[in-house]
């Protein structure tokens, strides 16, 4: 089983969040919604596995509790 990776993992994590961010300009908020809705879905499919994505799903709604 593989579990969810919380470490750094990126060659270039600012130029990631430009991108991100750019992605979204100019979207109105329901544009950026279903932006990020794709995105999700799109990744998920990488990952595939759902134990992982159930496990990010619970760390994600979490860590907005507080």
């Amino acid at each position: 089983m593989t579990s969810v990776n919380t470490k750094p993992n990126f060659a270039d994590p600012d130029g990631f969040y430009a991108k991100l961010i750019e992605a979204h300009d100019g979207l109105s908020d329901e544009e950026s919604a279903a932006l990020n809705a794709r995105l999700i879905l799109i990744l998920s499919n990488h990952i595939g596995d759902s134990d992982v994505l159930n496990d990010a799903m619970t760390m994600a709604r979490n860590a907005g509790q507080g």
